[in-house]
């Protein structure tokens, strides 16, 4: 049984024994919530992902497209691969560089 972690997300069907689960293991989630598009997972329990926006640029009176690139913690029990849309939330700081979870995998 996957424990509740605050929002309105599907937990994965399988069960995993990774400490940095927020379903099975004991990492609180909280803060801000993105979505993006996975675009690496070579690292071992870590995806890139890709998140694009508009920013509004003052002195034309436009808005350009932006990307960024986050790092987050991919837990064994959510299967993920290049190309698939995910949820992710912010965590404590895992490592140096990865703040965020991933909290689950779009359905397309």
């Amino acid at each position: 049984m996957a424990r509740n972690i605050g929002i309105e997300v599907t937990p994965p069907k399988s069960k995993c024994d990774d400490a940095f689960c927020p379903f099975h293991g004991r990492l609180p989630v909280r803060g801000r919530i993105f979505e993006g598009v996975v675009v690496s997972d070579k690292m071992q329990n870590t995806v890139i992902v890709r998140r694009d926006y508009l920013w509004y640029v003052k002195k034309y009176r436009r808005y350009e497209r932006r990307h960024s690139h986050t790092p987050a913690h991919r837990p064994s029990c959510i299967d993920v691969k290049v190309g698939d849309v995910v949820k992710i939330m912010e965590c404590r700081r895992i490592s140096k560089t990865v703040a965020f979870v991933v909290v689950e995998k779009k359905e397309e």
